[in-house]
């Protein structure tokens, strides 16, 4: 949970269209909402960014504190996070800046906010530099028109295709810096290495929330109709455990990016990649005829009949407790 001040912060700037006064009066000033790296739960910080083209910058820098913000950690486990910016909110893609790219971008940091230059004094850790870039893969854009469940799940598929389009390409770039160096020593880091982390891990939740929505609630609901088809979801679902134990490799193949052997790793992406997409249209294949009908965003309940009898009190179920949450 934010702390009280950060709470007065927060309702301030959402009340005024992202202007505060006091002591961040005229400052440049966004909420970044991240999901807690153990707990799960969504929290909200106010954070002062620097512009750097059209990307925000942010600075993990808890006032030159000897540790990270738990902001910074949080975006470290789920890397797609919340961004609200004057009167706009929207999804980004939180990647911190490696080697000489995040020295450039403290630098940019610097020069616009010198007071940064104070934090880092205080501290012996080095503060991250995080660009909050767009989330959405290069060249995606939303269906012009979503009129039903199966354009919804083109949509999510898509996007799905996208995203591992991008961590392909960002790999073959890696690899072409690292081909590219020349001379004596060890060839310069490019810089790409938490970059790709962060999309790929962005993918593999993605899917994985994809797969347990469509486990949870889509598949039930539709075989209470349809209950022919409760073979066909058995073995979608049993398609998803498999499709997890993929993931996992996919995420531990690009922990070692920065030592593996370029042509084994091309290799091995490529097949992971080639069985992600022949799920997807396997699931296309069975889902889309069945979905075309089915009306996104879903009809509103109907209202309520006042002269029915009313219901008895609503069953409770016990909650577990939050878990305490540290901004930095």
């Amino acid at each position: 949970m934010p702390t009280s001040f950060d709470q007065s912060v927060i309702d301030e700037f959402r009340a005024n269209g992202g202007r505060v006064g006091g002591p961040f009066e005229g400052a440049d000033l966004l909420l970044l909402t991240t999901t807690g790296a153990r707990s799960g739960k969504e929290t909200t910080t106010p954070l002062g960014y620097v512009r750097h083209g059209d990307t925000p910058l942010v600075v993990g820098s808890a006032l030159g504190a000897p540790s990270h913000p738990a902001w910074y950690h949080n975006l470290l486990a789920h890397p797609v996070v919340r961004v609200e910016l004057g009167t706009r909110t929207f999804e980004a893609l939180a990647v911190p800046a490696e080697g000489a790219r995040r020295d450039a971008l403290f630098a940019h940091v610097v020069r616009e906010a010198p007071g940064y230059a104070g934090y880092q004094a205080r501290t012996t850790r080095i503060l991250p530099v995080v660009a909050l870039e767009r989330a959405e893969p290069e060249g995606w854009e939303a269906r012009a028109e979503t009129v039903s469940l199966a354009d919804k799940l083109m949509e999510v598929h898509t996007w799905l295709r996208g995203q591992l389009r991008q961590v392909r390409a960002e790999a073959d770039a890696h690899f072409a810096a690292r081909a590219a160096h020349q001379g004596p020593g060890e060839p310069p880091s490019p810089g790409l290495g938490l970059q790709i982390r962060q999309r790929c891990l962005a993918f593999c939740q993605s899917l994985r929330f994809h797969h347990t929505s469509e486990d949870a609630h889509l598949f039930p609901g539709i075989a209470r109709h349809h209950p022919h088809l409760a073979d066909t979801f058995a073995r979608l679902a049993e398609e998803h455990r498999s499709i997890a134990r993929i993931q996992d490799e996919l995420v531990a193949l690009l922990a070692g990016i920065g030592i593996a052997d370029p042509a084994r790793f091309r290799a091995e992406l490529e097949r992971m990649s080639v069985e992600l997409n022949a799920h997807l249209d396997d699931e296309e294949e069975r889902l889309l005829p069945l979905l075309a009908e089915v009306p996104w965003p879903p009809p509103a309940p109907a209202p309520a009949d006042p002269e029915a009898p009313a219901a008895g009190p609503a069953r409770t179920e016990p909650t577990e407790p939050s878990e305490p949450h540290v901004n930095g």
